[in-house]
């Protein structure tokens, strides 16, 4: 298991948080999303680390955007 944390801009709500948790939950070996509204956070937990551009994109198809 692996997890890694990412942040993302211009989430501020719950539905927000929800939008981005179901895309990145598609991703292949995800385990667990978990999303911080209040300070972008995202961190995930995958059987094997994702690639930075897996989950920039499905953060983009949710509507927001990774910052790092």
């Amino acid at each position: 298991m692996t997890e890694a944390t990412y942040t993302v801009e211009g989430m501020t709500c719950g539905h927000c948080a929800t939008s981005v948790r179901e895309e990145v939950s598609e991703l292949a070996g995800v385990r667990q999303v978990d999303v911080d509204v209040e300070s972008g956070r995202v961190i995930v937990t995958s059987d094997t680390p994702l690639t930075a551009e897996a989950v920039s994109a499905a953060v983009t198809e949710a509507g927001y955007r990774l910052v790092a």
